[in-house]
């Protein structure tokens, strides 16, 4: 398809300049390109913490000794670096984060809870990076990422800032493993199969990432990573733990995300999907594909990577972010691992066994969370 996209009608265009990832493949863009695009999923028994009493032992471990906070800084300087950002380019930009919670912080007494606030991983890193201070924190789930990004996005587009920093991170730990697996929604078979007949649940996985975003006219001799061009949010109002059957919220953020990008839905050539691999997310992704996209829902390409890099929380979004990135980039479209047949719930043209060659302009990445929250993505080629 060669649909040229038009900018939005109120804003800047938003270009990725830098970009640093690490997921339970590894440190490094390069790490998890590797471990994506070979279709083995990066699933291990968990070593962080005893797993002996849950029903399932398994997730998407990076090294168990890791530090969130001292990894988001490691990548927050690399993305920078890669980025090219002066001293004086840095102390204006400044920094948004999706962060998991503290879970050693949780067991304090609660005055000296309320002395920490998961808000002062961001001043921290602001003030070690040289940035132009710590914005906004979201910790809501599996659109904290989502909703950063469009957070940095809008600013940039709408001139209030030429360039911010975007963090997220999670990492695995027995507090979030408890609940999860209490509540039977982990896969006790150790695969995580989206959009499957058969699937049986999530899988947990470690993640953090940084990008930097900026306005893409003020460097026009730079080519960038890509460009953010549309993003939308919306709310189902449906259950506190379900996702409407019909996918409303995720349609009505699928539809201002396009309409932000100026895309009309045929000009999709990828989506890569929330799929948690729980019957109910998956169907009602589904459901909202076909509700936003129309006849195009049946051809447009899908795959979730979470059934490889696991579902990283607070930082999904930002994991699935760079992905889409570099499937702009390779011309490949990841595959949907652990996929055992068709669900008739699920009627969507799933990449399958190997990456797809794609030419990829646009993709839509999706996520959704508890409570009925859901935010849409347009990354586009540059």
């Amino acid at each position: 398809m060669n649909h040229e996209w038009k900018p939005d009608r109120t804003g800047r265009a938003v270009a990725v300049a830098g970009a640093a990832v690490t997921t339970g493949y590894g440190r490094g863009v390069e790490a998890l390109r590797e471990g994506v695009w070979s279709g083995e999923p990066a699933f291990v028994p968990v070593t962080r913490f005893d797993t002996g009493r849950y029903r399932v032992g398994v997730a998407a471990q990076c090294d168990p000794a890791t530090n969130l906070d001292d990894e988001l800084l490691a990548l927050a300087e690399e993305a920078l670096t890669q980025a090219g950002l002066s001293a004086a380019e840095r102390a204006e930009a400044p920094l948004v984060m999706a962060r998991h919670a503290d879970p050693a912080i949780s067991r304090l007494p609660r005055a000296e809870q309320e002395s920490r606030p998961i808000s002062g991983t961001a001043t921290a890193l602001s003030r070690e990076l040289g940035l132009g201070g710590a914005g906004r924190t979201y910790i809501n789930a599996c659109v904290a990422a989502g909703n950063a990004l469009a957070e940095a996005a809008s600013s940039i587009a709408s001139g209030r800032h030429d360039r911010v920093v975007v963090a997220a991170g999670h990492l695995v730990d027995a507090e979030s493993f408890t609940t999860f697996d209490a509540g039977k929604a982990m896969a006790d078979d150790g695969r995580l199969r989206p959009f499957s007949s058969g699937r049986r649940g999530l899988l947990l996985g470690d993640g953090a990432g940084v990008v930097v975003l900026e306005a893409a006219a003020l460097r026009p001799g730079r080519r960038p990573l890509g460009l953010l061009t549309g993003w939308g949010m919306a709310g189902d109002a449906h259950h506190v733990c379900r996702p409407h059957p019909r996918g409303i919220g995720m349609a009505r953020a699928i539809a201002r995300a396009l309409d932000r990008a100026g895309l009309p839905p045929r000009a999709l050539d990828y989506v890569n999907a929330h799929g948690t691999g729980t019957p109910s997310n998956d169907s009602a992704e589904t459901a909202a594909l076909h509700r936003a996209l129309g006849e195009h829902a049946e051809s447009v390409p899908v795959s979730s990577t979470k059934s490889m890099h696991g579902h990283a929380l607070q930082a999904a979004g930002m994991v699935e972010f760079v992905i889409c990135l570099l499937a702009l980039e390779l011309g490949s479209l990841p595959v949907n691992s652990g996929w055992l047949g068709p669900d008739p719930d699920c009627r969507l043209d799933l990449v399958l066994d190997t990456p797809r060659p794609v030419e990829a302009r646009h993709v839509l990445s999706l996520n959704a969370a508890f409570g009925g929250a859901n935010t849409a993505l347009v990354v586009s080629a540059a």
